[in-house]
């Protein structure tokens, strides 16, 4: 590619075009209709065929051989609201000092466009497997029509190459996620009596214990498992003593446990009923000795484990999560990416693919 340099400023600027376009267009989790409907007139002006079930847009390669393994470039185009701390228009693109500024220009808008560009530079090519492309809704919420909704209607992934800004490292391993609603209950009575069972003190055992609780094993990539208390609601006057006490934890789960383990060494420690809103974000771990990491090794692509949640989530196959942009800047007021970052985003696309057909 780096002999092709007109080339990778023409996909570079088509891609520069199509994120402004998208930074002008409100696309929140569940109301990306209209920014759906951009990428498709993008993909029908390059004559690319696709397919689309809701908010998910989706495109094979010119010359799908379904006895070739497939490889998924997928990244999303909803985004979170923007918050009050913005000084800019959050829809206006603004490009200073070499930075594109928006609305989920870098989470993930960036990798989104990158991916889109590299899928064109080898939709004619003859390469070793599918390159599939899905440009992916509701990612933000983890929703149900989003990734997860299309994969029954796409074939099984030797690997899928997840596009959230990562500086171009590579996530090799995410935790997952396991939001559990907790109930402990005691018996009412009157506050001026030494009556009842204050469900409230009950539920504070338990709160002192997750915080000092730590998971049995540790993942050697993404280390500890974690829970953390994050919202607690009891009583219904200053008088009565609650019989009841609800809180929710936050458990951040390490390849070293299924959701369901977790879960279970919770339960053995704690006295509160335990319900979990949602067994489906699980952790993922690329196995050893995947063709991907072989990859990353011979590019000198730095590998991290990622305590973020991401589509990878969601997709039951070998995936790693690369792209261009900064995590830290994602969900920020004055949100922006670099357009340096897209051009290298998508030099870093095209020679991980290259690389991957030549092992």
């Amino acid at each position: 590619m780096e002999n092709h340099s007109e080339e990778l400023q023409h996909l570079f600027n088509q891609s520069q075009d199509l994120l402004s376009r998208l930074i002008s267009t409100p696309s929140f989790s569940k109301g990306e209709e209209e920014t759906a409907d951009l990428i498709e007139d993008f993909l029908s002006s390059k004559g690319i065929e696709f397919s689309r079930n809701g908010n998910n847009v989706w495109a094979y390669p010119k010359e799908f051989n379904p006895d070739k393994p497939s490889i998924l470039l997928n990244s999303h185009h909803d985004t979170v609201k923007p918050n009050e701390g913005y000084t800019k228009d959050p829809f206006t693109p603004i490009i200073e000092d070499g930075k594109l500024y928006g609305l989920g220009s870098n989470d993930a808008g960036g990798c989104l466009v990158s991916l889109i560009a590299t899928f064109i530079h080898f939709y004619s090519k003859a390469l070793p497997f599918n390159l599939i492309l899905a440009a992916s809704a509701e990612e933000e919420i983890s929703g149900k029509n989003g990734i997860e909704s299309i994969l029954e209607e796409l074939p099984e992934f030797e690997l899928a190459i997840v596009g959230e800004p990562t500086l171009m490292q590579m996530a090799v391993a995410e935790k997952g996620l396991m939001v559990i609603d907790a109930k402990v209950r005691g018996k009412a009575g009157h506050a001026a009596r030494e009556e009842g069972e204050n469900a409230l003190y009950l539920a504070l055992d338990d709160l002192l214990k997750i915080r000092e609780f730590q998971f049995k094993k540790v993942s050697p990539f993404l280390g500890k498992s974690k829970v953390s208390a994050t919202v607690i609601q009891s009583g219904t006057q200053h008088n009565v003593v609650p019989d009841l006490c609800h809180f929710t934890l936050d458990v951040r789960v390490t390849d070293s446990y299924t959701l369901e383990e977790a879960l279970h060494e919770l339960s053995e420690t704690l006295q509160a009923e335990l319900t979990p809103r949602s067994l489906r974000l699980n952790s993922s771990k690329v196995p050893e000795g995947h063709k991907i990491l072989k990859v990353a090794e011979k590019l000198q692509i730095s590998q991290y484990g990622s305590p973020t949640l991401s589509d990878q989530a969601l997709i039951p196959y070998p995936s790693v999560k690369i792209g261009p942009g900064d995590s830290a800047r994602s969900h920020t007021a004055d949100e922006f990416i670099y357009l340096k970052e897209i051009k290298e985003g998508i030099l870093g696309y095209i020679q991980l693919i290259n690389t991957y057909a030549q092992l």
